[in-house]
This record gives C-alpha cells, sequence and structure tokens, in this order.
C-alpha cells in the first residue's frame, strides 16, 4: 500500500523559513511518472494547491508563494521538497504532499506549519 509521509513542519517567526519533505512508499516504480503537489490547508479554508511539479520538471507556484517557495523532487528516493522562505502569518496551515497525475494516492497526515512571532 503506497503511504505519504509529510516531515519539516514547525513553529517559526514571520520572515523565518522552513524545509518540508515527502517521502512516498510502497510503490513498486518510481514517482518519476507521476506530477507531484503540495497542497496546504489552513483552519476553516479549503485545501489548495501550492506548488506542482509535473513529471517533466515543469513548475507551477501558487500567486501567493512565487519567489518565496521553491518545490523540487528526487524521484530516485521517491522525495519531494519544499523550501519555504520569508514566511508569513498567512502561510499557516497543515501542508499535504500528493501526485494529481495521472492519479492521486491516499493522503498522508500533513505536516503543520505555524508562522507566528
Amino acid at each position: 500500500q503506497v503511504q505519504v509521509v509529510e516531515s519539516g513542519g514547525g513553529l517559526v517567526q514571520p520572515g523565518g523559513s522552513l524545509r518540508l519533505s515527502c517521502k512516498v512508499s510502497g510503490m513498486s516504480i518510481s514517482i518519476s511518472v507521476y506530477s507531484m503537489v503540495w497542497y496546504r490547508q489552513a483552519p476553516d479554508k479549503e485545501r489548495e494547491m501550492v506548488a506542482r511539479i509535473d513529471r517533466n520538471g515543469n513548475i507551477f507556484y501558487g500567486d501567493d508563494v512565487k519567489g518565496r517557495f521553491t518545490i523540487s523532487r528526487d524521484n530516485a528516493k521517491n522525495t519531494m521538497a519544499l523550501q519555504m522562505n520569508s514566511l508569513r502569518p498567512e502561510d499557516t496551515a497543515d501542508y499535504y504532499c500528493n501526485a494529481d497525475y495521472p492519479h492521486p494516492f491516499q493522503w498522508g497526515h500533513g505536516t503543520q506549519v505555524i508562522v507566528a512571532s
């Protein structure tokens, strides 16, 4: 069974940085065939796409994080990362990783990011 585990969240002051990691395990194939996405869900809000990297390495960022966040993947290790710089209080949310093409995995538990002074 495919398992997705996010890590790296925590409490950080505004302007600080965090690096989130995502590990996909339990697959007989590499995540290289998947387009991978970082999502986040803030309290009382819907889950939203933060950044996406497709199978060819093409990258999309949400307007709110453009220029501050960097998505990357290591297909050999079945991992993905999200480097978050210049964090703002409005970045506070639970962050999740998943695939969206050709199909999503079962959701992981996410990792909580709190940006506060």
